[in-house]
């Protein structure tokens, strides 16, 4: 596997894994259990973190002009990229909810 494939896979689990902890996180609050919630929330940004340093490293291979294609595949990472993201705000909002009307 070459380097932008290990890269781009390096997002997509990462991220996924960030994705299902923020999932995870609204279940949790819904149950009102608002501590596991915010664990959960701290680990999906752990993993997100993982997956935005490895997104880093493209951009800046791009910027050294040593990204010259772009591939379905980094196509799909930066949608999981931004998917995740967008979870991870829609969790704490949901979490902010729950609290609210619990």
């Amino acid at each position: 596997m070459e380097g932008l494939e290990l890269t781009c896979f390096q997002i997509i689990s990462n991220v996924g894994g960030a994705r299902s902890c923020f999932i995870e996180a609204i279940q949790q609050a819904k149950a009102k259990d608002f501590e596991k919630a915010q664990k959960s929330i701290e680990e999906g940004e752990a993993f997100f973190t993982e997956g935005h340093h490895a997104h880093a490293q493209l951009i800046q291979s791009e910027a050294n002009g040593e990204l010259s294609n772009i591939t379905l595949l980094l196509i799909h990472a930066e949608d999981q990229l931004m998917s995740a993201e967008a979870f991870k705000i829609l969790a704490n909002e949901f979490i902010d909810v729950y609290k609210q009307i619990g």
